[in-house]
């Protein structure tokens, strides 16, 4: 029987062909690498709106449940004005307490939520003294005040109360004299309407060690 010879052109067009198959085989597992990634990327994405959405509502909850947290702006250097850092929230009326050691009077507000430097420089600055605390040039303080809030979520009313410190500079001047500037406050623990004078003068104390009490006015 004769051998066929072999055919150099077929051989070369059957690579080629190979070839091309193996081509189109890398661009399938291309395009599959693409389409994976595309779809990890977009789980991926997914699951960060989803988290971001489950944060917001947290947000939300935690306002719509009456938690109450205060901030202040400056307005000028001797008066804070507070409001509600929910949005959600909105402060009618507010009832001030301070330590029983700055013999002072109750402070209320409505409709301007505030903190004014007048309704306690005088007392503040004899407290220093008092306690020795230095009162030299420019020094850095802070003293709690009570502050009951009440306050509007979606049309209900609540009620906090809470110690906040507010912070203050006092600035010495000529023959004695002293100014105090405000600068803002902290939410320092929540209270009832019965123990927060008791955590508010604790906590004085603890500011104020050598402060003594004076009568408070009638």
């Amino acid at each position: 029987m004769t051998e066929r010879a072999p055919n150099p052109g077929s051989d070369a067009a059957a690579r080629a062909s190979r070839r091309r198959w193996i081509t189109f085989g890398e661009i399938l597992t291309v395009i599959a690498l693409a389409i994976s990634g595309l779809t990890f990327y977009g789980n991926w994405t997914q699951r960060k709106a989803d988290q971001a959405e489950k944060v917001a509502d947290a947000h939300k909850a935690a306002a719509h449940s009456g938690t109450l947290v205060l901030v202040a702006t400056n307005a000028g250097k001797r008066l804070l004005l507070l409001k509600p850092a929910s949005s959600e929230q909105s402060v009618q009326d507010q009832h001030i307490v301070f330590p029983t050691a700055l013999g002072l009077t109750e402070a209320d507000t409505t409709g301007e939520p505030r903190i004014d430097v007048s309704w306690f420089e005088h007392a503040l600055i004899k407290a220093r003294v008092t306690a020795h605390m230095p009162d030299n040039g420019h020094v850095d303080g802070h003293f709690p005040v009570a502050l009951t809030t009440r306050y509007l979520v979606d049309g209900d009313e609540r009620t906090d109360v809470a110690i906040y410190d507010v912070g203050y500079s006092m600035l010495g001047g000529w023959f004695g004299s002293h100014s105090i500037t405000l600068h803002g406050i902290s939410l320092i623990a929540r209270a009832t309407a019965d123990s927060a004078q008791d955590k508010l003068d604790a906590r004085w104390a603890r500011t104020v060690p050598a402060a003594k009490p004076s009568a408070k006015p009638g």
